[in-house]
């Protein structure tokens, strides 16, 4: 999917293949409906040894694999690693994958990850070990430094080394802006440490600053942390949640359904969610961690509409500005039926 502008597609991947003398198929199809099949095709037809996908790409693949053992088989039999970056993966999709692999190959994938952006040309850090479950994002590669700063209740992440980019070509003004006092490109993400004693373990990545909101009570909400727990909680129905509350007084979910729950019945559907919510109540902290209601949306996110980029990565701010009218549903003194409300556990 990376075009050879893309500092991934090109200077990472490009340049690995070439150096190791291998040989780079690129997929045609893309992570939404009715061009996933492309890439399901063009898994049946080369068996390769290293599979790089987005987090979305991997979960919309998974009912496919799940379902077709002849397909599973053939994408997972020489597999021997894959690489996911562009956003986090779900601990559900990790685990399901995981579940495939093993019963095809008798053991589990080598699952790794990296962070970066074009700006870090590409990558700042790296997970050269074994990873036992999705989140962390490796430790920084040799030449660059990651400094931690505290920022809205988050550790916000900042580098500096010898591969980060040395400005915007032409604007002065943006380059100042992209950079603090101690020449640490501010790339606007979140993270902390695997272990606050071993910073060697690596860093887990905990969202986009920029995503995060408060409540009305001036409560601190994480979209990208409960972003995935939801996902885990309302796995396999839901192929992605939009976080809600900005200014309101409790958090709500907008989902997209997934190919498992488009085919599920509405009843059986909105009970599932029911419980998902039950869930994630009994693991809340307090009220910016535990949301109340959800509402299914119609359809994928648009990529024409800003709401999906390239990389499958559900754009939350084009989400919420597109759908007000569901949102202004979702939070409705009287909400209709298809809003599923938490309702007190029996």
């Amino acid at each position: 999917w990376l075009p050879w502008s893309h500092t991934f597609g090109a200077n990472h991947n490009l340049n690995m293949v070439l150096a190791n003398g291998g040989t780079l198929y690129i997929d045609d199809g893309r992570p939404v409906p009715g061009l996933i099949e492309k890439t399901v095709r063009n898994l049946r037809e080369v068996p390769s040894t290293l599979h790089f996908n987005v987090p979305h790409g991997l979960g919309m693949l998974m009912p496919y694999l799940e379902s077709d053992e002849e397909l599973a088989r053939q994408a997972l039999g020489r597999l021997r690693g894959v690489f996911y970056a562009g956003a986090a993966l779900p601990q559900s999709t990790w685990e399901r994958l995981q579940k495939v692999a093993t019963r095809i190959k008798g053991e589990p994938l080598w699952l790794t990850t990296s962070w970066g952006a074009t700006e870090t040309a590409p990558a700042i850090t790296s997970a050269h070990f074994w990873l036992e479950q999705a989140g962390c994002i490796g430790v920084p590669l040799p030449g660059l430094e990651l400094k931690f700063v505290p920022n809205g209740g988050k550790l916000e992440l900042r580098v500096r080394g010898v591969s980060i980019f040395p400005g915007y070509r032409d604007a002065p003004e943006l380059t100042r802006e992209a950079f603090d006092e101690e020449g640490f490109y501010k790339i606007g993400d979140a993270g902390k440490l695997v272990h606050p004693e071993q910073p060697g373990q690596g860093v887990l990545f905990d969202g986009r600053v920029a995503e995060d909101f408060k409540l009305a009570t001036g409560t601190w909400v994480s979209v990208g942390t409960l972003r995935l727990q939801a996902i885990t909680a309302l796995s396999p129905l839901a192929q992605d949640v939009v976080v809600t509350g900005h200014d309101r007084g409790e958090i709500g979910l907008l989902v997209f359904l997934s190919p498992t729950g488009l085919q599920m019945p509405q009843a059986e559907r909105h009970a599932r969610i029911g419980q998902a919510l039950h869930q994630l109540k009994a693991r809340a902290t307090g009220s910016a961690t535990c949301p109340t209601r959800a509402l299914v949306l119609e359809g994928p996110p648009s990529v024409g509409a800003g709401e999906i980029t390239d990389k499958g990565y559900v754009n939350q701010r084009a989400v919420l500005g597109n759908r007000g009218a569901d949102v202004q549903r979702l939070y409705a003194a009287q909400p209709d039926e298809q809003v599923i409300v938490l309702a007190p556990a029996p």
